[in-house]
């Protein structure tokens, strides 16, 4: 492997796992855990992204550094759909009484961006801001995955195995089950597939093109999920999936 890519490889992953553990910070020990990469590497790598204010550290924790945020503020101009979708994520949770997220898709995962919480105090608490899955868990990587076309799904699903890190229910004929529930009701569901008893509704936000680049969704516990009220969150969660979607398409007109 090329050195210069491998270096940037293993930077973005140390970076990650150090962004995983925020705001509390992790150990080296954490870093190279969640980074698959060995400890002295790991070491070396964040020393020298201390040295740039990329990290910090905090007593024995590495956190996130300032200039993380410069960088983060300069690409914000370009990529921050937050503004427009902040609005709609706090009138979700405000309508249903339970937690509303805005996630992106990255590559092969979903990255949640936003969080509010509802009025109804017990919450799941598989999503916060900062929270990444691959394409396929959780319900808005599930709605992401079942909009893309079949070669898309066809070719992810051949290279990756979810089950492994995820469990036998996110093996490929389930995944692809929840595809095709997805594809006919609009909307996916999450019944417990992550945390026994935390169910999600997600509903896709599309760019320009048609692609499914966002993900609204609703959580909470299974019995806030009964079988007469799942159409009802899931034609809201299309409502203000639809009308976002039109409202990012015009702001990059």
């Amino acid at each position: 492997m090329d050195a210069p890519v491998d270096l940037v490889g293993r930077t973005h992953r140390a970076l990650r796992a150090v962004a995983a553990h925020e705001p509390g910070g992790a150990t080296t020990t954490a870093v190279a855990r969640e980074s698959g990469l060995p400890r002295p590497t790991v070491h070396r790598l964040l020393t020298s992204l201390q040295g740039v204010g990329l990290v910090e550290r905090d007593d024995d924790r590495w956190v996130l550094g300032p200039e993380l945020y410069f960088l983060g503020v300069a690409a914000a101009r370009r990529y921050d759909v937050t503004e427009a979708a902040l609005p709609v994520v706090r009138r979700l949770a405000l309508a249903t009484g339970e937690s509303a997220f805005f996630s992106a898709r990255r590559g092969e995962e979903t990255i949640c961006l936003i969080r509010e919480d509802g009025a109804f105090p017990i919450r799941s608490h598989v999503l916060f801001e900062g929270a990444r899955f691959p394409l396929g868990v959780v319900s808005a990587g599930m709605v992401v995955l079942a909009h893309l076309p079949d070669r898309e799904v066809d070719d992810y699903l051949a290279r990756v195995d979810l089950a492994a890190d995820h469990g036998p229910q996110h093996e490929v004929s389930e995944i692809r089950r929840h595809i095709a529930a997805t594809r006919r009701q609009g909307y996916s569901v999450n019944p417990g597939l992550v945390v026994e008893g935390s169910w999600g509704l997600a509903a896709a936000v599309f760019d320009q093109a048609g692609s499914p680049r966002w993900a609204l969704t609703l959580t909470g516990v299974e019995h806030r999920f009964s079988a007469e009220r799942i159409p009802q969150l899931g034609a809201l969660l299309l409502r203000e999936a639809h009308a976002l979607s039109e409202t990012l398409a015009r702001a990059r007109s």
